[in-house]
């Protein structure tokens, strides 16, 4: 059994980061771009109203998502507690 290094966990924490969260944001870019051709089109210059859909969705796919985001993170956080002992050697 050989130590794992430090640089093997963060590598894993980073990619585990940017795979759960790429959905949400995604949707949140889609979103506001839909917004953006919308106040483009009708002129509707408000600032405030490109954040409300913007929560919404993102609040909607993080219910959507949320099982998946957090059984990632459990299964990290299962494998690093799981061997721990394999980082004090």
């Amino acid at each position: 059994m050989q130590p794992i290094s430090m640089s093997d966990v963060f590598t894993n924490a980073v990619w585990i980061t940017l795979k759960t969260t790429l959905p949400v944001l995604l949707i949140a870019m889609i979103v506001g771009l839909i917004v953006g051709i919308l106040q483009t089109a009708t002129s509707i210059q408000e600032q405030t109203l490109m954040f409300i859909p913007k929560i919404v969705a993102v609040l909607l796919s993080l219910v959507f998502f949320g099982p998946w985001i957090f059984g990632q993170i459990n299964d990290m956080a299962r494998k690093l507690l799981g061997e721990l002992e394999r980082f004090i050697q």
